[in-house]
């Protein structure tokens, strides 16, 4: 089959098609996230951004590329989450730049619109990491401009073009030892594939359906929460065992076996991941039979760091916690909306928080809006948009308070027309807390901004969370269960005992300038568990202070600064 350009029709299609398998396989890649904490969202925030794209050219009826251009590029704008998301949607802004020219797409334009893609994303990263999404849509881009000058069919274009950036994703973790450790590709440069690879499945005359869904934060309350939890029970799982496991290679693996050993799991399974190295084969398979998918890895080593997961148990006891949610009728109410009231005013605050202590701390210290989310769940740049418009101030400060948010809040910042957003680039609660300690009503904004700025350096950050798989990281090995101390830029501390955990961590971030730590303790931890830590501590150190506050946050027992 050979085509030689595309009209805003099959744009449509292969846009939508896309989306929809980069939202079929967004739980797969989120658990290609290095870190092994509760917390893998990059599936989730590229899947959400492009969604929010999807949704807007879903409502389009016989539209022409300008206007697919259009709402392909402020949809993901604005829905953008995350640093993966924000990066997928500089993406589309490239590539619609380039697009919305033509009435048709031929092999050149798109060539070019790859390239312009490429070139745009790379800009809006302040320090280009390569190994990352960044380095496959590169790669893509490059093997286009070659193909530009081969061949004038784009099914063989597109097929090339999404070889090329399996190629090299495949070799991200030799461009980031972290990638390596951890066994892992990169998973927003999967993401990117992903959404390739489903658009070539429309190209080549694949239907794939797509329905836009709304996005929600928490199960729906009331009536429809019945509806929403029969609909989760009866989601149909159709390979039951989530598989990995690490074959300990005997002999060369060429790329024929791995060639081979991949068509074989996609015989009995899906989400197949399979990284090798001289050493190692890391195997990750969705599938009814495990015993075949190790069957077949021994025929290349031995296997170790096997585990096998029910996802059916899983989603019948999730199911089962949702029922019983309903019936205690204790599921969360959305909160009100947030509105800055009385006179205009010079400067305004916007924090992302979670958990009812830290945003009570937030506003108690001037927070004018808190945006729910976090590690859990990363706000769009348009929800920082709205936050902003409910802030009666003619210059707004965003604490985006978390470093996968960054992004998003400066895009924001360049989106918002009649107000001056600035955007503190603290990376932590505490980093937040302390920006907002230190602002003087009697400065201007640009003495504020840039006196909070250098605070930040002062503040040391370590939070404690439990690890979700086995892995080896920043030199150590963790096992799925530890408890691990996770400090401003690696992995302070891991083990079976928590409160060891904690206290080594904070050792470490302990040094002779500090004189204040704070403890915030989360929703799974109790006040005195905290204040036994609050007590060692101050038994080692008697000349710092301690202070200790309910943060009631999830998925972190405690979040600590030291400063």
């Amino acid at each position: 089959m050979e085509i030689k350009s595309i009209n805003a029709a099959m744009l449509k299609k292969m846009f939508l098609a896309g989306a929809a398998n980069l939202e079929a396989k967004k739980e797969w890649i989120n658990e290609l996230n290095v870190f092994p904490v509760p917390d893998g969202d990059t599936g989730t925030n590229m899947s959400m951004t492009i969604l929010s794209a999807a949704k807007e050219v879903d409502a389009l009826a016989n539209p022409d590329i300008k206007a697919l251009a259009k709402a392909i590029s402020s949809g993901s704008l604005r829905g953008a989450r995350g640093n993966s998301g924000v990066i997928l949607s500089q993406l589309f802004r490239g590539f619609t730049k380039v697009i919305a020219e033509y009435d048709v797409i031929t092999v050149p334009v798109m060539a070019r619109a790859l390239e312009k893609a490429t070139e745009t994303a790379y800009k809006a990263v302040m320090k280009p990491k390569e190994g990352t999404i960044l380095t496959v849509a590169k790669g893509a881009a490059l093997k286009g401009m070659e193909l530009a000058e081969q061949t004038t069919d784009l099914v063989a274009f597109s097929e090339a073009v999404i070889k090329e950036a399996d190629r090299v994703l495949a070799k991200t973790p030799d461009m980031l030892p972290v990638l390596k450790q951890a066994g892992v590709v990169d998973s927003g440069g999967q993401g990117l594939v992903e959404v390739l690879r489903g658009a070539l499945m429309a190209l080549k005359g694949k239907e794939i359906s797509f329905s836009y869904v709304p996005e929600s934060k928490e199960a729906p309350i009331g009536a429809q929460a019945s509806s929403y939890i029969d609909a989760q029970a009866n989601q149909e799982i159709k390979f039951a065992y989530c598989t990995q496991f690490l074959v300990m290679l005997e002999k060369p693996f060429s790329e024929k076996k791995e060639r081979e050993f991949k068509s074989y799991l996609e015989e009995i399974g899906d989400s197949i991941v399979v990284v090798a190295d001289d050493e190692i084969v890391k195997v990750h398979v969705h599938t009814n039979d495990p015993g075949l998918a190790m069957q077949k890895g021994l025929m290349y080593g031995s296997l170790t760091t096997i585990i096998i997961e029910n996802m059916k148990l899983e989603r019948d006891e999730k199911i089962s916690a949702m029922k019983e949610k309903e019936m205690q009728n204790v599921t969360s109410q959305a909160e009100p909306e947030q509105t800055s009231g009385g006179p205009k005013k010079e400067m305004g605050f916007v924090a992302v928080s979670i958990g009812e202590g830290l945003n009570e701390i937030f506003r108690g210290l001037g927070a004018d809006y808190i945006i729910e989310g976090g590690q859990t769940m990363n706000p769009s740049t348009e929800d920082v948009l709205f936050a902003v418009s409910s802030v009666n101030a003619e210059h707004v400060f965003i604490l985006p308070n978390n470093k996968n948010i960054i992004l998003a809040a400066n895009q924001a910042a360049a989106l918002c027309e009649d107000k001056k957003i600035i955007v503190i680039p603290t990376k932590t609660i505490p980093q937040g807390i302390t920006a907002l300690v230190n602002y003087i009503p009697d400065q201007s904004p640009k003495e504020n901004e840039s006196h909070m700025n250098a605070e930040l350096a002062l503040v040391k950050t370590g939070q404690v969370t439990y690890a979700i798989r086995d892995t080896e990281i920043d030199g150590r090995q963790i096992h799925q269960g530890d408890y691990m101390g996770i400090g401003d830029t690696s992995i302070l501390s891991a083990g079976t005992d928590k409160k060891a955990v904690t206290m080594e961590m904070i050792e470490q971030m302990i040094d002779e300038e500090s004189s204040l730590v704070s403890i915030y303790y989360g929703e799974e931890a109790k006040e005195e568990e905290a204040m036994t830590v609050s007590g060692l501590i101050t038994a080692k150190y008697p000349d710092l202070e301690v202070e200790v506050h309910a943060g009631g946050q999830p998925i972190y027992y405690y979040i600590i600064s030291v400063e």
